[in-house]
């Protein structure tokens, strides 16, 4: 597999200088036995005290505190990588969940029991009856077949529409308009997937395009962060759903970080002290090349 470098630079300009309150960054991503992380780097303008933590997820965090004001605040963060993805041919599922419906074991579900649970109300039942359509009838009742399908569903049948504003499309919202953004149909894939009784959980990183590894100068992605979903499979563990390109078993996504809600994977926030109209706007960057 290649060496992947991604950078990730966010820009925020005001009018005036402006104090700023404490700034919470998930730009690191874990190592393990899919991911083999080689080097980062986090330079922060102005300068900023850092100190690092893992969240209740085993997330890396880093968090930011400035003494001084600036009319402009610069994160730029970077990492090398390289990644060794399951491909979905190579999903293995313990036996008793090969066909659909099964149950988590006795040792398992105290830990999986948050993730099973729905977050958003569905008073008509809206979701229940979309995800129900993939397990009832004369239908195979595979298991990974069924994800498979929910996840190349919404891909084919919701029309992906970029949304700059913070926060996630309720997923009722995102069922009805059929339309969303990434964020928005890993919730909607979710709750689902939830609705069947499987364990799921929200996944923030990056997405690189494998066919443009080396050409036109090695720029494979960029952009903006991603958004996809993790399902939990005894035998195969939390397996990678992309909804928005149909992708299965972290193929092409770069994970960086894994929560129960969108809420509490947003990449970067933080506060400043100031006039409403000092803040003029924010960029953000992402580019990911390959050595």
């Amino acid at each position: 597999m290649p060496i992947l470098t991604v950078q990730h630079k966010t820009a925020y300009r005001y009018a005036r200088p402006v104090a700023f309150g404490e700034h919470r960054l998930m730009f690191r991503p874990r190592d393990s036995h899919d991911l083999r992380l080689l080097d980062t780097a986090l330079r922060i303008r102005p300068a900023a005290q850092v100190r690092w933590l893992h969240d209740v997820f085993g997330n890396s965090i880093a968090i930011a505190t400035f003494n001084q004001a600036a009319t402009e605040l610069v994160f730029d963060s970077t990492f090398r990588a390289e990644q060794f993805p399951a491909p979905e041919r190579a999903l293995l599922l313990e036996p008793y969940a090969q066909r659909y419906p099964f149950s988590y074991s006795a040792e398992e579900m105290p830990d999986l029991s948050r993730t099973v649970e729905r977050g958003y109300a569905d008073s008509g039942r809206k979701i229940d009856t979309w995800a129900r359509w993939f397990v009832e009838g004369d239908r195979s009742l595979d298991t990974l077949d069924i994800l498979v399908a929910i996840t190349r569903s919404i891909q084919f049948q919701f029309a992906y529409a970029r949304r700059e504003e913070m926060g996630t499309q309720d997923p009722v919202k995102t069922l009805e308009t059929r339309s969303g953004s990434c964020r928005d149909f890993a919730l909607f894939m979710m709750e689902a997937s939830r609705s069947l009784g499987f364990a799921a959980r929200f996944v923030s990183g990056y997405l690189y395009d494998e066919r443009l590894v080396g050409a036109g100068g090695g720029l494979v992605g960029g952009g903006s962060s991603h958004a996809w979903v993790q399902i939990y499979l005894p035998g195969a563990g939390w397996v990678e759903f992309d909804p928005t390109n149909g992708l299965v078993g972290g193929k092409n996504l770069i994970r960086v970080a894994v929560a129960r809600d969108p809420s509490q994977a947003v990449p970067l926030t933080g506060t400043y002290t100031g006039a409403p109209g000092d803040f003029l706007g924010m960029s953000v960057d992402v580019s990911v090349t390959a050595e």
